[in-house]
């Protein structure tokens, strides 16, 4: 996915911290084309990883919300299951 590339799945070592981030409930995401994600309330310094996890389809909007606002983020199946091997091995 990016330099760094440790795996699973190609996904560089930040990008697996945010995943991590994602389904441990720490995570927000704005509903937009372009999604920004936030960990523990601050924006991520790689929001081009972010909106590559978006568009990838591993993590999305927990529910519905206006454009623009800052929702919680979540992991979707295909992103579960790659979070699973990344969290047992944290």
């Amino acid at each position: 996915m990016t330099e760094n590339t440790k795996d699973p799945e190609g996904l560089s070592y930040r990008a697996q911290a945010m995943l991590r981030a994602v389904a441990q409930g720490r995570a927000e995401i704005t509903v937009s084309q372009e999604p920004d994600l936030y960990v523990d309330g601050l924006p991520c310094s790689d929001q081009i990883a972010a909106h590559l996890l978006a568009h990838a389809g591993l993590i999305r909007p927990a529910r519905d919300g206006t454009p623009g606002a800052r929702v919680p983020a979540e992991l979707s199946e295909t992103g579960q299951n790659l979070v699973e091997p990344l969290v047992a091995a944290a």
